[in-house]
């Protein structure tokens, strides 16, 4: 019996480093765009997309704490639903959070909950309009956020699949009021409730990304899935959204 356990312990030891280990992600993807903003015009615009994902996870063997930074950037060139109009948005959004993990079923299934904070910079442009054709996105937001991995076997190859899912709780953006431009912001000073506090209710922006990875190698992995980013506010009787969606491919490098 004694060996046996020795046994066993030898074996799931290589799944807890690998499961712990730090890792890299690099990722492209390419999908559907749709926007809306009223401060620019009630039309909605809808095309093509690209996104930049970049991952990198920061854990110690011993630790049940993790960290993990994103970078993700966003461009899409749009046009109206009689395709007259034609709209550019470009986003950038940062992630840094800290998950407390567990594992489970033999340390096949990992599971992370903590949360992330936010930091969103972007731009939507109308390229058809002269009045008020642009519009500036700035906003910081904590999110609460989850990770679960299940670890399987398939055709003596070895996958893992990832669901990762990042809801709103509050936050902080930047938004002109209703009729007010950005002369009268930045120019005159006028200051119109202009810094706005949001909620999971003003601001219900959430994002997930499901994926599957197979161990190439011993430090390389090849990933592809599909990541959502639905960004949307209505804040200074104004409303606006960017959705995103993405197929994504790309590797995750094990240091």
């Amino acid at each position: 019996m004694k060996n046996r356990l020795i046994s066993l312990l030898i074996a799931l030891t290589p799944l807890v480093s690998q499961a712990q280990e730090p890792t890299s992600t690099h990722m492209i993807g390419v999908g559907n765009s749709r926007i809306l903003d009223t401060y620019i015009t009630q039309e909605k615009f809808s095309g093509i997309g690209f996104s930049y994902l970049y991952i990198k996870e920061r854990a110690k063997p011993v630790k049940r704490w993790n960290s993990i930074i994103e970078h993700e950037i966003d461009l899409s060139s749009t046009k109206d639903r009689s395709e007259d109009a034609h709209a550019l948005e470009g986003n950038y959004n940062l992630y840094w959070g800290r998950y407390r993990q567990w594992q489970c079923f033999g340390d096949r299934l990992l599971l992370q909950a903590g949360a992330l904070a936010n930091a969103n910079l972007g731009f939507i442009y109308d390229m058809t309009s002269s009045n008020n054709p642009a519009q500036a996105r700035l906003s910081l937001n904590l999110m609460p956020a989850a990770v679960a991995t299940y670890r399987f076997p398939l055709f003596r190859q070895q996958f893992s699949l990832r669901y990762e899912l990042n809801v709103p709780l509050v936050g902080v953006m930047f938004s002109p009021n209703y009729g007010q431009s950005y002369y009268e912001i930045f120019n005159r000073g006028i200051y119109d409730h202009n810094i706005v506090p949001t909620t999971f209710i003003s601001a219900p922006t959430f994002r997930q990304m499901l994926t599957i990875d197979w161990n190439a190698g011993k430090n390389c992995s090849l990933r592809i899935g599909y990541l959502g980013n639905y960004q949307q506010a209505q804040v200074n009787n104004l409303k606006q959204h960017i959705y995103a969606h993405r197929v994504m491919i790309g590797i995750v490098m094990k240091r």
